[in-house]
C-alpha cells in the first residue's frame, strides 16, 4: 500500500481512537442523540441492513471479514447468521467497545483486533464487509485496498462509499479549509459508474447490486462485488 495510504490510516486510526470515540459509542448505542445524529443513526441502520441483504441468509461454515468493525453491531449480525467473523478496526477503544457489547453466546464465532484490514495475516474469508470503512482514503488508495480485500475473498465483498453528489462534493471542499488538527478525515466523494469501472478493473471482481441511503446528513452508497 502507497505512503499516503498509511498517511491516512494513521489520521482515522488517531482520530476515531482519540477525538471522536465517546462521540462514536453514543452515535452508535441507543442513548438519545440530538435530531442531526438521529438522521446518521437511522441512516447507518438501514446502510447495515442492505449490506447483510447482499449476503446469504444461512453463514454457517463462512469465513467473513469485518473490515472497520467499529462498536460491533455488523459482526453480531454476521456471527447471529452462523458466520465465523474475524472483525478488525484501527481502534483499539472501539474494538474493546465492540467486545464489550457482544452478546456471550456470540462471543465464540468473532475474533475482535485492532489492526489493518488489508493485512494478509487475517488470513482468506469466504465474505468480507466493510461499512464506511474505505470512504476517507482517496480513490487510487482505495481501490487499491479493496483489490488487495479481493485477493483474499472468495465469493463477495460488500461495502460502501461516498457518491458524488452537489452536497457531499461541497462538505469535500469546505472541510479542507480547517485547519487539520479541527477536523475529521475527509470524506472522498466518488463518481458511480467510472468506479465500478476501476474496481472490475483492478480487483478482478464483478459489481453487481447497489443502493444509495440518504438519511438526513448520512449519505453513502452500498455496492456489491461478486467474484465471477
Amino acid at each position: 500500500m502507497s505512503e499516503s495510504y498509511h498517511q491516512r490510516r494513521s489520521e482515522i486510526g488517531a482520530y476515531f481512537d482519540r477525538t471522536a470515540a465517546e462521540a462514536w459509542k453514543r452515535l452508535t448505542s441507543d442513548v438519545p442523540v440530538g435530531r442531526i445524529r438521529a438522521t446518521v443513526r437511522a441512516g447507518r441502520d438501514e446502510m447495515r441492513n442492505v449490506l447483510l441483504s447482499y449476503l446469504p441468509p444461512d453463514l454457517k461454515g463462512a469465513r467473513v471479514l469485518d473490515a472497520g468493525c467499529g462498536t460491533g453491531a455488523m459482526a453480531q449480525a454476521l456471527a447471529a447468521r452462523g458466520a465465523e467473523v474475524v472483525a478488525v478496526d484501527l481502534s483499539p477503544q472501539l474494538v474493546k467497545v465492540a467486545h464489550d457489547r457482544t452478546p456471550e453466546h456470540l462471543l465464540a464465532r468473532i475474533t475482535y483486533q485492532a489492526g489493518d484490514m488489508t493485512s494478509p495475516s487475517l488470513g482468506r474469508f469466504d465474505y468480507c464487509v466493510a461499512m464506511d470503512s474505505v470512504i476517507h482514503y482517496e480513490q487510487p488508495d482505495m481501490v487499491a485496498c479493496l483489490a488487495r480485500l479481493a485477493e483474499r475473498t472468495g465469493q463477495a465483498i460488500a461495502f460502501t462509499f461516498a457518491p458524488s453528489t452537489t452536497l457531499l462534493e461541497a462538505m469535500h471542499r469546505v472541510g479542507k479549509l480547517f485547519p487539520r488538527g479541527n477536523r475529521s478525515p475527509a470524506i472522498v466523494p466518488q463518481r458511480a459508474e467510472a468506479f465500478r469501472h476501476l474496481l472490475h478493473q483492478h480487483t478482478g471482481m464483478v459489481p453487481r447490486r447497489n443502493r444509495r441511503i440518504t438519511s438526513g446528513f448520512y449519505i453513502s452508497h452500498a455496492q456489491e462485488l461478486l467474484r465471477p
